[in-house]
């Protein structure tokens, strides 16, 4: 996007929009005075050029200028702009169709003075249409911006899982999961502790990480360690790396650090936490003489823009003689993928990556994202067979610093 070509694309899009937009303000203040009319119309194209000099401060500024919340807030705020018209759009272009309908059916089949008369003169656009436009941008656009106030309003889910093959030692096992940390995103260090202070309240015998502790850089964690280490839990906490935690959207090296060392320097911070971070392995919990199995694999997804570098080839063998297996898989397209058709023994998945998009409805019955149009099980359980997956919704945010309908999850599992 800094390319110049691709700021003059953008920016040319933003303006075809304001103006069919414009179209639609047009059309509701035909009944206004004049004066009424100068006034919203100022205001309107006065919004319009505010946003595209923050897109360009955005673009062309060091990431220092304006400071990171004011930065991720603007960004956001233009966005949300640019998603509210083209979702009001979608209304407008309805109407428009209905009037070209019209006229072409005046053109064709109407011989009568009305009808030729209707054709020529053509079909105002509908104040109907262009109000319910209006009105579902201007939804979509207070629901983000009301959505900042939930990024770190942190919601408990409690669900038991049954299994009869679960040894009788671990019945009644708390396991809490969380996800998505994204802690460069992160600008409320008290908010984010209350988190994990919720989380510390669950008394869980184990804690379980399923990755992406941050947006690229290991350094991110720098003021936040000291939130994290105090995440403890009798069997240990556990963790694995999400497609994030590799840096793949960095152009390296950033402050003389490499790639490679990055990542090197975040697995250090894993273990400065106290976390035991699995890469491609697993571990044995032990309770009363009986055990369980716990794998951890690197991110590996079914969708192709992501990486495959989680090997269950390595991680499984040696699990097989353990009657329960949880895997911890970063992305849960790996699920349906790999998981079900060859490794049918593998009792519960834990996953997150999705974040339920940060965005959608959750009531009871009922639950809807854009996201599910990418992923099939993209927030809470799903189960195939004997075989169970949870999917996380993330405790952090990335790119939108808000939350709307699809709030910030801490998961509580309890073996019975």
């Amino acid at each position: 996007m800094r390319t110049p070509l691709g700021v003059i694309l953008f920016i040319s899009v933003m303006l075809l929009l304001d103006s069919y937009f414009f179209q639609a303000i047009k059309t509701v203040s035909q009944t206004l005075s004049p004066k009424a009319k100068a006034v919203i119309y100022t205001v309107y194209w006065a919004i319009t050029a505010c946003a595209i000099i923050g897109f360009l401060l955005f673009v062309y500024t060091e990431q220092n200028f304006l400071g990171k919340k004011l930065r991720t807030y603007l960004f956001a705020t233009i966005i949300g702009l640019f998603i509210a018209k083209l979702t009001a759009g979608i209304f407008f272009l309805a109407d428009d169709i209905r009037r070209l309908i019209q006229w072409a059916a005046g053109k064709l089949f109407f011989n009568n003075t009305e009808g030729a008369g209707l054709a020529e003169e053509g079909i105002s656009r509908s104040a109907f249409l262009s109000w319910l436009g209006l009105a579902a941008g201007s939804t979509i656009f207070g629901s983000l911006i009301y959505g900042f106030s939930n990024k770190y309003n942190y919601q408990l889910k409690k669900i038991q899982l049954s299994y009869p093959n679960l040894p009788p030692a671990f019945k009644g096992l708390k396991i809490v999961q969380i996800s998505d940390i994204h802690s460069g995103s992160f600008m409320d260090k008290e908010a984010v502790e209350r988190g994990v202070d919720m989380v510390l309240k669950q008394n869980a015998d184990i804690i379980l990480f399923t990755g992406d502790l941050v947006n690229d850089k290991a350094t991110e964690m720098d003021n936040y360690q000291d939130v994290f280490n105090r995440l403890t839990a009798p069997m240990g906490v556990f963790s694995t790396l999400g497609n994030h935690d590799y840096g793949d959207y960095l152009q390296w090296p950033v402050d003389g650090v490499t790639k490679v060392q990055n990542l090197e320097n975040l697995k250090k911070v894993h273990t400065a936490m106290g976390w035991r971070l699995l890469m491609n392995e697993h571990v044995v919990l032990e309770k009363n003489n009986e055990q369980i199995a716990l794998i951890g694999i690197e991110n590996w997804s079914a969708k192709a823009r992501f990486p495959k570098h989680g090997r269950m080839d390595l991680a499984y063998p040696g699990c097989e003689k353990y009657p329960f297996k949880i895997l911890m898989s970063h992305d849960p397209s790996h699920w349906d993928a790999e998981v079900i058709p060859k490794y049918s023994d593998i009792d519960l998945t834990l996953s997150g990556h999705t974040h339920g998009m940060q965005f959608g409805v959750e009531i009871p019955g009922f639950k809807w994202s854009p996201v599910q149009y990418i992923y099939k099980e993209w927030a809470g359980l799903y189960e195939e067979g004997k075989q169970k997956l949870y999917v996380n919704r993330g405790f952090g945010f990335i790119g939108y610093p808000g939350r709307v309908g699809i709030l910030p999850e801490i998961t509580l599992i309890e073996l019975v």
